[in-house]
């Protein structure tokens, strides 16, 4: 269904996954997990499409892929946050140009690192109407102190009952800081899930009922966030 596309990002060039809807719809950015710009991450770009939006995954590891934790571990290490949350928006503005999307903001939705890069990404930037972070991974960013007081678009969390990438602690955190500054928050937290569990290709970690629960409620929310927004702005 998808493409590999080329954009702009900052005068530098990137690459990326790119899934077309049937008809044109409002955009979304695919961040990956730690393990690159797998087959699961093309996947989840089509599944958006197949829903009626157009979705592109920028490549942040350039052509690098593993499926071995330390190898995935070593990547994520080497990746320049600043280029990488550059070419987060240069994706975005590439969505919004030549009218390949309806409206003016787009969705961004992330996974496990790729979570907390959607979130750092929308503290920089107004083009991003709404945020789905899957099972944030936050040590990566934590460095870069991100400023999530910043992040005016809404906020849909989704975290699982026995993730060890965060606590209760630093999720209710996460709420203090988008309260009053977010167009709208909503956290999840997904009962008997652990890290991971939206992923399909992870038997060890998928649970279905879980991820379509997870899912439903990300199309439900790009939907009132960014269609609404389509059709105002028409």
């Amino acid at each position: 269904m998808g493409e590999e596309v080329e954009f702009r990002s900052n005068g530098d060039k990137a690459t990326g996954y790119f899934a077309s809807p049937a008809q044109p719809g409002p955009g979304v950015v695919v961040i990956q997990e730690w393990w690159g710009l797998v087959p699961h991450i093309r996947d989840v770009c089509d599944r958006f499409a197949a829903a009626g939006f157009a979705a592109l995954a920028p490549d942040l590891y350039h052509g690098k892929v593993t499926r071995e934790p330390d190898e995935a571990r070593k990547l994520v290490m080497e990746m320049q946050l600043d280029q990488a949350s550059r070419e987060i928006i240069g994706a975005a503005q590439w969505l919004l140009d030549g009218g390949r999307t309806t409206g003016d903001r787009v969705g961004v939705v992330g996974f496990c690192m790729g979570a907390a890069l959607a979130l750092y990404a929308a503290s920089l930037s107004d083009r991003f109407g709404a945020v789905s972070a899957f099972y944030p991974t936050f040590a990566r960013t934590e460095y870069a102190k991100p400023d999530h007081s910043k992040i005016r678009g809404a906020v849909l969390g989704h975290f699982a009952e026995h993730d060890h990438a965060y606590t209760r602690e630093r999720v209710d955190q996460l709420a203090r800081e988008l309260d009053g500054s977010a167009a709208a928050v909503e956290l999840h937290w997904y009962d008997g899930a652990d890290h991971a569990f939206f992923n399909d290709s992870r038997p060890e970690a998928h649970r279905p009922e879980a991820a379509q629960l997870a899912w439903q409620r990300t199309i439900d929310f790009f939907n009132t966030h960014l269609r609404a927004a389509s059709g105002a702005s028409r």
